[in-house]
């Protein structure tokens, strides 16, 4: 086993650092906003979500489960929301949104269930670090997160092992997204919360 040649962080110093780097990514997305009269990607990407008949999502590993945290705000906003793979998953089909989430953007998985999305009419919002990749290129929009994807291992974009940076920012613009979408429609806490799940 290689020996590690960094200096230990003690857990408030990663805390730190990776508070750092949240607030980095963040800026650079606000950035991307340009304030020109186009909405930017996460503006359209937050329009496509409201205005789907229904919503799919779709990630693999720790970006699956970033997005399945989406997924269930969305449902308590009151869109229509499913995790693909799951058993009660209906057919995707015209006027859907799937929403899938790849640092890479090549996950084979993740494209293929973009392709078969595309050929049923329904409209793919794209997730990744790389905007060059097979899954931006089925996506009607694509928000390019800037983080390492999951193999590179430089430290150039984030000191975090893997794909650790562009997990949380997923989390992260999902609730942004939610938030807006929330505010925009004028509901209370109050009603949404019956659809918080009472079978826990």
């Amino acid at each position: 086993m290689p020996t590690r040649t960094t200096v230990p962080l003690r857990v408030t110093e990663s805390l730190a650092a990776i508070a750092a780097e949240h607030a980095g990514a963040v800026r650079r997305l606000v950035a991307a906003d340009t304030g020109s009269g186009a909405d930017s990607p996460v503006e359209q990407a937050a329009t496509e979500l409201r205005d789907a008949r229904r919503v799919f999502v779709l990630g693999a590993g720790r970006s699956g489960l970033a997005l399945r945290m989406t997924a269930m705000r969305l449902m308590h906003l009151g869109l229509e929301v499913h995790v693909v793979g799951e058993v009660t998953t209906p057919a995707i089909t015209a006027g859907d949104v799937l929403l899938a989430a790849s640092g890479s953007g090549s996950t084979t998985a993740i494209v293929r269930a973009a392709e078969t999305a595309t050929a049923a009419g329904a409209r793919v919002i794209a997730i990744t670090t790389a905007p060059g990749s097979p899954l931006a290129a089925l996506a009607a929009v694509t928000v390019v997160i800037p983080a390492a994807e999951k193999q590179d291992h430089g430290g150039r974009l984030s000191i975090q092992y893997s794909g650790g940076l562009f997990e949380q920012v997923v989390v992260m613009l999902g609730d942004a997204i939610f938030h807006s979408l929330w505010t925009a429609s004028g509901a209370t806490a109050e009603e949404l919360w019956p659809r918080h799940a009472n079978l826990e």
